[in-house]
């Protein structure tokens, strides 16, 4: 098993590597490990061999990774400054979620990946895909194709909103917000809110972070849609408890209330376990993008693309004019 899980980290290593190259370095490391996964699959074929390891890898390490993921949600700055933001950002989650969804029946397109598109695309991106993903039951060829689409689509629009800072009637904190309530990742947040400056990086990391916040309520509500959906399919299996969700809410009380206040713990120690996190969570998409083939991808992905791009288009115009 070690092997495998060793081989995951190697390729996420090399993605790492990848992302500090022109144009990589804007897409950065998990969607260019998820690249050097689906490519290695192609030439040498699944490594049978490792198999253990890496099925670990993208089931264990997953559900670690997004247990880790939770100290990136201060619910503290949320309940003191981003109440407002939590009404937009729940409108921006069901708007995303059911317009893709929707459009995504009309073109005929995977139903998995498009919803799974629609959860990232309203919430925060891969991490929001990753934890969906086993309540619904997603095979793991379908959840590392989406986390692949929408850190491609997410990473275009932030640039994008980049060049159209100068331009943009907007103000700063106004420019942040419109970033935070409708980019999909925090990086991507990060990097074009930083165009707004400090107090447009600020605003759009709060925005952020509510719809963060509420992928806790919506990993219940699919776990009951899915439950109810097994009550009436005899051939269905009940859906399992999440327990790695109660893990994310635990971190996320932890960073918010505990680490920094009874318990001391310095900014760079958090930095290490963010930084761990993302090798954790790029070592476990490696894992899922290993079970990837290139045929699978021509004929799921094409039609959730042309989906998620409109949705994004809409969901940015729609959310300026809120702003």
């Amino acid at each position: 098993m070690a092997g495998g899980i060793a081989f995951t980290f190697f390729i996420a290593f090399l993605g790492y590597l990848l992302a500090k190259a022109p144009g990589f370095n804007l897409v950065g490391q998990l969607a260019s490990a998820i690249v050097i996964a689906i490519v290695y699959r192609q030439l040498f074929g699944y490594p049978e061999a490792l198999r253990p390891g890496v099925v670990f890898s993208s089931k264990k390490l997953l559900r670690l990774a997004i247990i880790l993921y939770g100290l990136k949600l201060n619910i503290h700055t949320i309940l003191q400054d981003g109440l407002g933001l939590l009404v937009v950002d729940a409108g921006v989650i069901i708007f995303s979620i059911f317009s893709i969804v929707w459009l995504a029946k009309r073109l005929k397109a995977n139903p998995t990946i498009s919803l799974l598109l629609g959860v990232g695309t309203g919430v925060c991106g891969a991490a929001a895909i990753a934890a969906i993903a086993p309540i619904i039951k997603s095979k793991d060829e379908d959840t590392a194709i989406s986390v692949g689409i929408i850190a491609l689509v997410g990473t275009i629009f932030a640039i994008i909103y980049t060049v159209l800072r100068p331009i943009i009637p907007l103000t700063d904190a106004e420019f942040g917000v419109w970033a935070g309530i409708s980019l999909h990742e925090i990086a991507q947040v990060v990097l074009a809110a930083a165009a707004g400056g400090q107090e447009g990086l600020a605003m759009g990391l709060l925005a952020k972070l509510g719809r963060v916040f509420l992928l806790i309520p919506l990993c219940f509500i699919f776990m009951y849609w899915m439950n109810r959906k097994a009550a009436g399919d005899s051939a269905s299996a009940k859906i399992d408890f999440p327990w790695f969700l109660i893990g994310f809410i635990a971190m996320s009380i932890l960073g918010s209330y505990v680490f920094g206040h009874s318990i001391p713990v310095s900014d760079e120690a958090l930095n290490a376990i963010s930084t761990g996190t993302t090798w954790i969570i790029t070592a476990a998409m490696v894992g899922l993008g290993l079970n990837v083939s290139l045929l699978d991808v021509r004929t799921k992905a094409l039609k959730p693309l042309i989906a998620i791009v409109t949705v994004s288009i809409l969901l940015s115009v729609l959310t300026f004019l809120i702003v």
